[in-house]
């Protein structure tokens, strides 16, 4: 989890420097490349973020990995 969240951090501040160099660009093919890659970049983010949050919901909840649902009720 750790690793996904510092994964996270480091997207975001790639895609916060895609912005910023494609706003300082004078070259217009470099302006619209730039501001491309920061706009993947935050789908990534969008991405990990809903990865993140979903593992985050059931913490040790191996009936996932097993493949096993079901309720709770015994």
């Amino acid at each position: 989890m750790k690793d996904m969240r510092a994964h996270l951090e480091r997207l975001r501040n790639e895609a916060e420097e895609c912005e910023l160099i494609s706003k300082l660009a004078t070259n217009a093919t470099k302006k619209a490349l730039f501001a491309k890659l920061a706009e993947h970049h935050r789908a990534l983010v969008k991405e990990l973020e809903e990865a993140v949050a979903t593992s985050s919901l059931s913490p040790g909840d191996d009936r996932s990995a097993s493949g096993r649902g079901g309720s709770l009720d015994a």
